[in-house]
């Protein structure tokens, strides 16, 4: 569909010239098919100069998410300028969308070049250069995430990491697939858990391949901050290492690309606390744990007929990959 043709055309075109200074109207405007929960729209504004790329990301159809775990649109444009703020890469924000501007719930940003799809980023010679320095350059970059301003921070769920462990033992239950692995996984977290973090900051809370914008230089912005919330930083950092998000390369531990060393030395370097491994280490049997019920949740939604896409089924058979992980991270052989 031509922009001409879209109803969001006219009420973007009329944002883009209150706001881009010389702009006389847009073009190219186009929904991408990444965001599972919000509309995510490509579109250039005109103007002398020459063409602005920009991004509208709107709740879908317009209507505030409900979800418990997100954080509003406008939340989320206020995250993404206390981060820009602290020189953590992101797209600036335009403009947050308000009543009058017929567009419903969302922000307009700008559009960054480069990728997100972890099978390009991990196999083409593209990002052979930037592949070595990922992993330090992620520890970089949360580094300065964790340390933005508290007091500027919006009201944020807290995210204790025994909360998080009743959570997903609750929602497991209440689907009922019975996973011996989850179980004794759940039993491992429950004993293990560490005590709560004295330092407490902002966390991304899904910090991982399609959420970071990838270039041959490295990484260029860190996308959707949907799930932030305030927690323990180490959360972050062991989120990155589940082995769902390495894509094969399970011998990288960090992504797909590098290694937790990297890393963790990136992220001290940069002036994070000092990493706890131990802790890490929890948030990856967590976070694996946590992926896997999800998977279960969509293999329950595709067989009741709730959600019937091919999607929905693909990933739900991911579960049995994670039991697989979960084992490996509990009893590791030599």
């Amino acid at each position: 569909m031509g922009a001409e043709a879209n109803p969001l055309s006219g009420p973007l075109s009329a944002v883009a010239r209150s706001r881009i200074p010389g702009a006389t109207g847009i073009s190219n405007l186009k929904r991408l098919s990444g965001g599972a929960s919000q509309e995510t729209w490509s579109f250039d504004v005109a103007t002398a100069d020459g063409l602005v790329p920009l991004i509208l990301r709107r709740a879908p159809g317009g209507a505030r998410d409900a979800r418990a775990t997100a954080v509003p649109l406008e939340t989320e444009a206020h995250l993404i300028r206390l981060a820009e703020k602290a020189d953590v890469p992101v797209p600036t924000v335009r403009h947050v969308l308000a009543p009058e501007d017929g567009l419903g719930h969302g922000f307009i940003m700008d559009r960054i070049a480069g990728e997100t799809i972890a099978r390009k980023i991990l196999r083409d010679d593209e990002f052979a250069a930037a592949r070595p320095k990922l992993a330090r350059q992620c520890g970089e970059i949360l580094a300065r995430l964790h340390r933005v301003d508290m007091a500027a921070l919006p009201p944020l769920r807290t995210s204790p990491a025994r909360s998080e462990i009743k959570q997903y033992l609750e929602t497991y239950k209440a689907h009922g697939h019975p996973h011996p692995v989850f179980e004794l996984a759940f039993r491992w977290l429950q004993d293990n858990a560490p005590p709560e973090a004295t330092a407490h900051t902002l966390v991304h809370g899904d910090f991982r391949h399609g959420n970071l914008m990838i270039g041959p230089d490295g990484v260029r912005a860190v996308l959707d901050w949907e799930l932030a919330h305030i927690g323990d930083p180490m959360e972050d950092l062991g989120w990155i290492c589940v082995n769902s998000w390495r894509f094969g390369n399970i011998d990288q531990p960090v992504g797909g690309f590098g290694a937790r060393e990297d890393m963790f030395a990136g992220y001290e370097a940069a002036g994070g606390i000092k990493v706890d491994p131990a802790r890490v280490k929890f948030w990856e049997v967590l976070g694996t744990l946590k992926w896997g019920v999800m998977c279960t949740i969509m293999v329950t939604a595709f067989k009741s007929g709730t959600d019937r896409s091919v999607e929905r089924a693909t990933i739900g058979r991911r579960s049995s990959e994670t039991e697989v992980d979960l084992l490996r991270l509990l009893a590791p052989r030599g």
